[in-house]
């Protein structure tokens, strides 16, 4: 049987929540979508608080990812450890509260969603993303196995991808909130695109006023980064899966606008 699994690029400031709000439900009734994992690390420009968790999975998110941002709100800290459908990058100290992996039920189907986060330019004294990989897909069995890698260098996302190809459903990057061309199906069979892309204000530099962002690179002081207000987009990809194999027969980038 196909499944048709959602991912949504990073969800920036306000303008991208309420987007997500009003554009996620109809989306998964036009594609058939089973299940979706939204990236929330940005809901609130840097980090997510408890409320705002609650506003992504209240639209239709059934898992929640983070990344380098996932403290940026400290009191996302205590909910990350109560709220089963949230995930910080698996790779993470063991001392972080939270967990980075998840497996969770679709009507009989066991999917397993992992959170990494890559080490270039993204350290934070983290663990290999590689070898971290290995030893959560040691784990219990499982139909599916998606994973969100949050890193910054290309090259770090499509080395993982040929890394676990044939061995997980599907792999996609975050963090970059630019969407890449080069979704497809590894020679193994495992879905993959480089990064998703955002969700947030059209007219933004990574969801950032335009100003602001010229006003830092002219060497000036922007001040505290705001999201604009005006049209915004929802971006992400569409796995196909195949429970017989658990692998993926198609992948599908959407811009919801």
């Amino acid at each position: 049987m196909l499944y048709h699994i959602l991912s949504v690029g990073d969800v920036v400031g306000e303008p991208g929540l309420s987007h997500l709000e009003k554009t996620l439900r109809p989306l998964k009734k036009l594609k058939d979508i089973a299940f979706t994992v939204v990236n929330g690390e940005n809901a609130a420009s840097i980090g997510l608080t408890p409320q705002q968790a609650e506003r992504i999975y209240d639209a239709g998110a059934d898992v929640i990812t983070l990344g380098n941002h996932t403290f940026g709100k400290m009191q996302i800290a205590d909910f990350l450890d109560d709220a089963p459908y949230i995930l910080r990058p698996a790779n993470y100290t063991g001392r972080a509260p939270g967990r980075g992996c998840g497996i969770y039920d679709l009507n009989g189907i066991r999917i397993r969603v992992v959170n990494l986060i890559g080490r270039c330019d993204l350290s934070w004294g983290s663990d290999n993303p590689f070898t971290v990989a290995d030893k959560l897909l040691d784990g219990e069995r499982t139909d599916f196995t998606l994973v969100d890698f949050h890193a910054q260098a290309t090259s770090e996302k499509l080395a993982m991808g040929y890394y676990l190809d044939g061995r997980v459903s599907a792999l996609w990057g975050t963090h970059t909130h630019v969407p890449t061309a080069d979704e497809r199906v590894y020679p193994k069979g495992t879905g993959y695109i480089t990064d998703l892309g955002m969700t947030g204000a059209v007219e933004s530099v990574l969801g950032v006023k335009p100003e602001q962002s010229v006003e830092s690179f002219l060497g000036g002081l922007p001040g505290r980064f705001q999201s604009p207000e005006g049209p915004c987009k929802l971006q992400g990809a569409i796995f196909t899966l195949d429970s017989a194999t658990g692998l993926c027969t198609g992948v599908e980038r959407v811009d919801i606008r």
